[in-house]
């Protein structure tokens, strides 16, 4: 493969560069010889903040190096850069990328796009509006959202423009300190809003930030995932700048405790999940995943993990580091343990005795063998698993969701056996769960009584539409950094080329409908801005792999493995 002098050209602030490859040179690409390429690593940078891991690892994770070694576990390409790497301009847009993509015209479109989402407060980006579409009544849609800032920020770092970012951060800090109370009922005082908008007063020409917390949100319930986010973030910045100084900041590690408190707090739980209210985080309608969700396990798992690299060691940020490691230990023994399913285990719950009573039961949560659902047995592949929707008393939610699993991969929530068995999963169910527009939110659909019983015959969210079975172009950035840490390209690259069949011409929609997403969404927003910033985060991530180290973390080898599966469920 040669490649020509660079040219410098900008398109929508996007650095192009030539390369000439043919197609079969472009499947055989070694990503860690890329990355070896001293005029895009070999740079003056700080030691990366999150070096510190609690196993103090340095592995990086190479998609080249993806086989697994005689013990099952991956075989990491050795190299530190891949992991620790500063952010720079995407190469994005280029003539022939170096990771095999041709170019597309609508990578500028959708740097076009994100930029006419941009919201200023009194001359500064602090966000994205939720949608640009003129076409519909505005609603909420122009709100900048925290969860769906988060693929709009990535998009920036990764492109070399971190101070929207750094501006976000520190303006939903602040609203973070507002009194909360819906009612006569005061929030807790670390909760994060789910999304602020900019007042403009053309009289006394001023500017002010109004932040919703859930009092104006459908069923009043306030966002759990929100807090975790901005805790994800800020490692991300941290990570992709370098600088730690804003991390460091009072103000932020003072926000990061107050986090931390709502979620670390005893109670009567006797378990390390987390309880919460149905429409707590993505899906914020009802649809049946209140008690312990995935999405917001895996979440904060995650963001357990970046804030043990982000508190300062001191007298207030030690204790919080204690409880912490230990709620970590305890997640990932309970997340492995029992909300893992794969072909042998789901044989063995089938085979399950019921009303087990002492510490040597085995069907622990008293699960009713004859409620299992009829689908799963053939959704199930014999080579595959994921972590279930949620589990508690005597109920498995057996539905895929997306936005959980992904995030177990890219926080090692999962182990690299169970990553890779997740891969394996979304493979072969490629035609259930990317279909003809990726991703599958949540599969399958309810329908029926059950629609009418669990969402409360709720219109927006019918049988293969919305969050009920809905495709959601966001998640391929999602997908596309899952794919990347478990060394499968190939399964993002698949993805991408059938969104881009559609996105653009389709003007970028929220969702689509249908058991294959072949319909664009029957309230679908056009010009959703998390479609447009998903699409380019994924297309940066597989354009140069490096940036997976804003938004993945390394195993920790100190947590407890997940238990085998022939003593599954037992302790």
């Amino acid at each position: 493969m040669s490649i020509p002098n660079s040219d410098m050209s900008q398109n929508g602030n996007i650095r192009h560069v030539d390369s000439l490859c043919s197609v079969a040179e472009i499947e055989e690409i070694d990503f860690s010889k890329l990355l070896d390429r001293p005029s895009l690593l070999n740079m003056e940078r700080k030691r990366s903040f999150d070096e510190r891991s609690l196993s103090e690892l340095s592995v990086a994770l190479s998609p080249r190096h993806s086989s697994r070694n005689a013990d099952n576990s991956f075989r990491f390409f050795d190299h530190p850069e891949y992991v620790f790497s500063p952010s720079r301009r995407s190469l994005i847009g280029t003539p022939r990328s170096l990771t095999g993509f041709e170019p597309h015209p609508m990578v500028a479109e959708a740097w076009e796009t994100l930029r006419r989402s941009l919201v200023f407060f009194r001359g500064q980006p602090v966000g994205t509006i939720a949608a640009t579409d003129t076409s519909e009544e505005k609603l909420n849609y122009d709100q900048v959202f925290v969860r769906d800032f988060v693929p709009s920020g990535l998009a920036f770092l990764m492109n070399g423009e971190p101070e929207i970012v750094k501006n976000f951060i520190l303006k939903t800090l602040r609203l973070q300190s507002w009194e909360k109370k819906i009612d006569r009922f005061q929030l807790g005082e670390g909760v994060m809003p789910a999304s602020f908008k900019v007042l403009h007063d053309p009289v006394r020409n001023s500017e002010t930030l109004i932040a919703d917390f859930g009092e104006s949100a459908i069923g009043r319930v306030a966002p759990v995932d929100s807090g975790f986010w901005w805790i994800i973030l800020l490692r991300a910045y941290t990570k992709s700048t370098g600088d730690s100084s804003l991390a460091e900041l009072p103000e932020c590690q003072k926000g990061m405790r107050l986090i931390l408190s709502l979620c670390l707090s005893e109670g009567f739980d006797t378990f390390p999940t987390l309880l919460c209210a149905d429409g707590c985080c993505m899906i914020d309608r009802r649809m049946g995943v209140y008690g312990y969700p995935i999405e917001i396990q895996a979440l904060f798992f995650m963001a357990l993990r970046c804030a043990l690299l982000l508190l300062k060691h001191d007298d207030e940020g030690k204790e919080f580091v204690e409880r912490i490691v230990k709620r970590l230990h305890a997640l990932s023994y309970h997340m492995r343990s029992y909300f893992w399913l794969d072909f042998k285990q789901l044989n063995d719950i089938y085979r399950y005795k019921t009303e087990e009573y002492s510490h040597t039961a085995v069907n622990k949560f008293n699960v009713i063998p004859d409620s299992l659902p009829e689908w799963v047995f053939d959704f199930m592949p014999t080579r595959g698993g994921y972590f279930i929707g949620n589990i508690s008393p005597a109920r498995m939610d057996f539905r895929w969701f997306c936005l959980g699993n992904c995030i177990a991969i890219l926080s090692s929530l999962a182990t690299p056996e169970q990553s890779m068995a997740i891969m394996d999963l979304i493979e072969s169910r490629w035609e259930e769960l990317a279909g003809e527009m990726p991703l599958k939110v949540c599969y399958p659909a309810i329908e029926s009584h059950e629609w009418r019983i669990v969402t409360g015959c709720d219109p927006k969210n019918t049988r293969w539409s919305y969050h009920n079975g809905g495709s959601w172009p966001v998640l391929l950035w999602l997908l596309t950094a899952a794919c990347i840490k478990t060394g499968r390209p190939q399964i993002a690259r698949r993805a991408i080329e059938l969104a881009e069949s559609r996105l653009l011409k389709d003007n970028w929609p929220e969702y689509y409908d249908g058991k294959l997403g072949r319909y664009i969404g029957k309230q679908a927003r056009k010009f959703q801005t998390w479609s447009v910033a998903g699409y380019l985060v994924a297309k940066m991530l597989l354009e140069d792999p490096s940036h997976l180290g804003m938004i993945a973390l390394e195993e920790d080898k100190q947590m407890k493995p997940a238990m085998k599966r022939s003593n599954s469920w037992t302790c």
